[in-house]
């Protein structure tokens, strides 16, 4: 329930709270006074887009706080565009913000109304009427929905894909053809690389080898010899001075090392030729591989990566002939499945429309529509989202007359009538507390205000009901009464809340049947008013 509501700088709105109680509360005031202001605010509340062009004049923000009973909500709206909403203090995004409102008010604004007359959103009113196992139904379908288009695309992509599949399959068998034509492996670029280099250089390599062999063993005074002498004038003088030993050491490792380098150096400069065939066959072999690193890989193993992922993709594409097969079965499956969930939300749709249309055509009799026919059509139409039904109200005012589409026929006054009934009857299924009417009496007056009057005070028996209203009829028969009236204060035209007192009804009453000038007989209308219409 709604207890509590604060406005602050939305409009000629500087800032006003207002506290509502239960059962039936009508707001009423002059044209402009800012009633439809407050609509705005607890739209803002619910989860309405943002509009900076309802911030009052000289003001960086808007903000509306409404209490739920006990849960407080707050939306800002600033200068800059931006918006925050909060729920209990914590901060919430708008589609929260809705979820929230969802379950704790129904707002029945003029474009309601309007609503009758789209027969594309009659579904969603017969779907709320029924509820909770339309939504469990809803759910298994459209998951039943999801899955059956998902199938049916795969195997469209499937089919349309034969030529490109074809084309898929050349290159790949191409493609692991030239590699496995090319048996890589892995780490022989480098291999090749380093004796390719070696083969083309095979002239300077041997220069340098016989020159270094050169100056360690042949030339007089070979490094060979030289360390040899000076490990014997060491070693001789070893015995005199102890200390000298590790040096003596040093010069015979030194010796040995050097023969081994000779010995080596040898051996390389014996293995070295000039081999123009090996080199051809090198660099064709380098060239093959560059070829499949550019096309398949950064390396050897890179390119037997790409061949494993060839083959394996090959193996797949080439059973297509079993994977059609194996999608259309599947796809089946999902139609059946499809087609059986989409059965039952229908049954359901068929079952909920009967009562549906009965309960509203009973509250229709209660609101002065004696003789009005109200029915719900179903028609079949190809699955969508919501189901594979569609969904129209028929309505007729007279008896004798045909049922035609609402939105065809009916009259303004009829309209907001019509919305009345469908609302209680659907008030009567969900579990929303607080159902709010803005100018549900449009076209309305003498008996027919007072039939509407009558409802609303029907529903505020197990609802919090708030109304906006012109009609002295609906206001008389509510349980609580606020005036909305612009003032000017400090220059500027404020609006203000007014709650009417029990023993100043009357003259609030009157002054909706004659304007300002209240007069002894609109007075005694009033006083009528007060003591009819809540007892009828």
């Amino acid at each position: 329930m709604l207890t509590e509501l604060t406005v602050e700088n939305l409009a000629i709105i500087e800032r006003t709270q207002v506290t509502f109680g239960a059962g039936f509360t009508v707001l009423t005031g002059e044209t402009g006074a800012g009633k439809s202001l407050l609509i705005d605010a607890l739209q803002l509340l619910l989860g309405a887009r943002a509009d900076t062009d309802l911030i009052r004049t000289g003001s960086q923000r808007l903000s509306v706080t409404g209490c739920f009973a006990g849960e407080e909500v707050t939306r800002e709206v600033l200068a800059s565009g931006r918006s925050q909403a909060k729920i209990d203090g914590k901060s919430a995004s708008v589609t929260v913000l809705r979820e929230f409102a969802r379950t704790r008010v129904d707002l029945c604004g003029q474009h309601d109304h309007q609503s009758l007359l789209l027969p594309e959103l009659h579904l969603g009113y017969l779907d709320s009427y029924v509820g909770i196992p339309i939504q469990a139904a809803l759910v298994e379908y459209q998951a039943a929905l999801a899955e059956f288009r998902e199938a049916d695309r795969r195997l469209r992509d499937l089919r349309r894909g034969v030529q490109d599949r074809e084309q898929r399959l050349d290159l790949l068998r191409y493609q692991i053809q030239e590699i496995e034509s090319a048996a890589p492996v892995v780490g022989e670029y480098e291999e090749h690389e380093q004796r390719l280099s070696q083969l083309q250089h095979a002239e300077r390599l041997a220069e340098a080898t016989q020159t270094a062999l050169r100056v360690l063993t042949d030339e007089e005074g070979a490094a060979i010899d030289r360390v040899g002498q000076a490990f014997k004038m060491m070693d001789a003088v070893v015995r005199y001075d102890e200390s000298l030993a590790e040096l003596s050491d040093s010069l015979a490792s030194a010796q040995s090392v050097l023969n081994d380098l000779a010995y080596r150096l040898r051996d390389y400069a014996e293995s070295l030729e000039a081999d123009p065939q090996e080199a051809n066959t090198r660099q064709a072999r380098l060239d093959l591989l560059k070829r499949l690193r550019r096309k398949y890989g950064e390396d050897e193993a890179a390119i037997l990566a790409f061949w494993d992922r060839a083959q394996r993709d090959l193996d797949m594409i080439s059973d297509a002939d079993a994977t059609e097969e194996e999608l259309a079965a599947t796809l089946a499956v999902a139609v059946r499945t499809l087609t059986e969930r989409a059965s039952r939300l229908t049954t359901l749709r068929h079952q909920g429309a009967q009562l549906f249309a009965a309960d509203t055509a009973r509250h229709l009799r209660d609101l002065a529509m004696d003789r009005a026919q109200f029915s719900v059509k179903i028609r079949p139409i190809e699955p969508s989202e919501s189901g594979a039904d569609d969904v129209e109200f028929f309505f007729s005012a007279n008896l004798g007359e045909d049922e035609r589409p609402l939105a065809k026929i009916a009259s303004g006054g009829e309209i907001s009538r019509v919305m009345l009934a469908i609302k209680t009857a659907m008030a009567g299924r969900g579990g929303i507390p607080t159902l709010i009417f803005d100018e549900v009496d449009a076209g309305l007056s003498g008996r027919a205000a007072s039939a509407v009057a009558r409802k609303l005070a029907e529903l505020a028996a197990n609802y919090q009901v708030l109304v906006i209203t012109h009609s002295p009829q609906i206001a008389a028969a509510a349980d609580h009464h606020i005036r909305i009236e612009k003032v000017e204060l400090n220059g500027r035209v404020v609006t203000r809340i007014v709650p009417i007192a029990e023993p100043d009804r009357a003259t609030e009453l009157a002054r909706m049947m004659t304007g300002d000038l209240v007069t002894e007989a609109a007075l005694t209308s009033a006083r009528e008013l007060l003591t009819v219409v809540p007892a009828l």
